[in-house]
């Protein structure tokens, strides 16, 4: 039998001919009599305590555990203790090297799991608990996508505590949950009217961030956060080496999203805009922190800045600059008097990846070169965003059989016989 069984009630002693003599101790006839214990998988001993007459169901309790280790399916004791929020508030402070990520992650649980799941305790999760929570989120949250993700961060939390040796099973991989189904909206890229309709309506000093988004395909944080040095005008590339981003309020230069430095073709017409700009409007040198608020500080000298002759400020851009651009051309509805313009999600500067994304597909750029260039970490998920954009399969089908009944001109008997 695996690990031991002690008797707290009594303890073996040398007796007057040195024969082991059993005898009382102090704590004879109060509190539980048996202790179970065993060296549990972390290498550190777990025990459980068991009444007079019940010895039996000790031996039998340290051997059921052991066959639970030897199958994998071991859970920890101090589980039962542990409730699904104060597992997560730890799981999440150290999921990801990611400030940002971590926060997102954070938000979502405290906003959308704790107050349905957080106080349960981990080993007593089914997945009928999971399967209601699940009912109220689509009712909180209208949005599929972001139930999709909001599932899957708690997913991951009960994943962790798998692999941590606290629960034997994640309830959100059953088979009765259904993961929510991810929107099904496709991206629609924007004209050229309306790319460079946005271009004209921007403030002179920020016209050829469209530019570069539209024509490298660079995020808007890495578009802020350009430094003169990553344009290569002779070589004719761009290199995007960093971001500017927002943490807690402040602004801090970081690597771009998921970490992914890459080299971008700088197109002849965009580096003619970028050196007219600079010229009208030359490269100011700003100093912020590095990755988070409390970072080493780092000197960059940014292409495109503020009015006051620092960084952009995004928040202002999107709402005083951006959205009155998209309004002067239609993209979305002028605000009443009074109002602040309405909510445009699908239309910020990333429809503006989109529409580059939309160029390269059309000219017959490879998905593999795209998913480089745009900086996605999965060629997969360029494939499953763009897909729709590839050049016309059907296209391609109805030329190739038409080019197969280009009969000589003398008969009409179909297809020409194979040479």
């Amino acid at each position: 039998m695996p690990g031991h069984i002690q008797d707290r009630w009594y303890k073996v002693v040398t007796g007057p001919d040195d024969k082991p003599l059993k005898v009382k101790t102090d704590r004879y006839g109060t509190g539980m009599r048996y202790r179970a214990r065993y060296i549990g998988p972390d290498g550190t001993e777990k025990s459980k305590s068991f009444p007079d007459k019940q010895k039996r169901l000790a031996e039998q309790w340290l051997t059921r555990t052991a066959a639970d280790m030897a199958q994998g399916q071991y859970v920890d004791p101090r589980a039962a203790r542990i409730t699904f929020r104060q597992f997560a508030e730890t799981w999440v402070a150290t999921h990801t090297t990611e400030i940002n990520s971590r926060e997102a992650a954070e938000r979502r649980l405290r906003l959308h799991a704790y107050p349905y799941i957080g106080t349960r305790p981990l080993p007593s999760f089914q997945p009928g608990h999971i399967r209601t929570w699940l009912g109220k989120l689509e009712a909180d949250v209208p949005a599929a996508s972001h139930r999709r993700i909001i599932f899957g961060t708690v997913s991951a939390a009960f994943s962790a505590a798998v692999d941590d040796g606290l629960i034997a099973k994640n309830p959100c991989k059953a088979r009765s949950v259904q993961t929510p189904k991810p929107g099904q909206s496709r991206v629609v890229p924007w004209s050229i009217e309306q790319v460079f309709g946005v271009r004209a309506a921007l403030p002179a000093h920020l016209r050829a961030t469209v530019d570069v988004a539209a024509g490298c395909g660079l995020r808007q944080g890495e578009v802020f956060g350009l430094d003169e040095r990553e344009l290569d005008y002779e070589g004719s590339w761009l290199s995007v080496k960093h971001q500017l981003k927002r943490i807690r309020g402040k602004f801090v230069f970081a690597l771009p999203k998921g970490g992914k430095v890459r080299d971008v073709p700088l197109p002849h017409a965009v580096a003619d805009a970028l050196r007219a700009h600079s010229r009208q409007f030359p490269p100011v040198r700003v100093t912020l922190p590095w990755r988070t608020p409390d970072g080493p500080l780092v000197t960059k000298s940014l292409v495109f800045t503020g009015a006051t002759g620092d960084h952009v400020r995004v928040s202002h851009f999107n709402d005083a600059m951006w959205k009155p651009a998209l309004a002067s051309v239609g993209i979305i509805p002028e605000p009443e008097d009074g109002e602040r313009h309405a909510s445009a999600p699908e239309h910020g500067m990333h429809a503006l990846r989109h529409f580059y994304a939309s160029v390269l597909l059309d000219a017959g750029e490879s998905i593999r070169a795209l998913s480089q260039y745009l900086g996605h970490a999965d060629p997969g998920f360029t494939l499953r965003t763009y897909t729709h954009l590839m050049p016309s399969s059907e296209g391609r089908t109805r030329k190739a059989v038409d080019r197969l009944y280009e009969a000589p001109e003398d008969h009409d008997h179909g297809p020409r016989t194979a040479q």
